[in-house]
């Protein structure tokens, strides 16, 4: 189905670990093709994305309408970078329906720093955005890492993992 160098990378880390940063490295040094799930969010959804059920509700809507167009991809032999969260098993389980349904090659990369290294990075990243911007304090990092669910080995992923510091 897929040509021989068709693959899915995806990520799996906390917030603000680092993942966009991989995800544009990987699509330019692979020449693969780069969906961001948050340019998704911002472009559709604009203001209406509150709290982390709100959050949920409307990725599900992109992760659905954009299935198809990930999958003809792979089947025509390019590879994709999903900079979507991987971040509990149920969220990964939506990479491994794109992969195997058209016989393409995955890697999952997991970047994985201390709570306090992503804590650091939010910090910077939340530098000069207007008060009250969400998803920018250490307690909503906390409120959305309780979610976090590091990839397991029965899960059957290729694992890239990375450490940052």
């Amino acid at each position: 189905m897929t040509g021989p160098t068709a693959t899915l990378y995806f990520l799996c880390g906390k917030m603000a670990a680092g993942k966009s940063t991989l995800a544009r490295e990987l699509a330019r040094d692979r020449d693969a093709v780069l969906l961001v799930q948050d340019e998704w969010l911002v472009a559709l959804y604009p203001g209406e994305i509150r709290d982390i059920p709100d959050f949920i509700k409307y990725s599900a809507r992109i992760r659905q309408a954009l299935s198809p167009h990930v999958r003809a991809l792979l089947t025509r032999g390019n590879s994709v970078v999903l900079d979507f969260p991987g971040n509990t098993r149920r969220q990964r389980q939506w990479f491994r329906e794109l992969f195997e349904s058209v016989n393409a090659q995955h890697e999952l990369h997991y970047v994985d720093p201390s709570d306090e290294v992503c804590k650091r990075q939010l910090r910077r990243r939340s530098e000069g955005l207007p008060a009250g911007t969400v998803w920018t304090t250490d307690a909503e990092f906390d409120a959305v890492t309780a979610y976090f669910e590091s990839p397991a080995p029965d899960e059957r992923f290729n694992i890239v993992r990375h450490e940052r510091s």
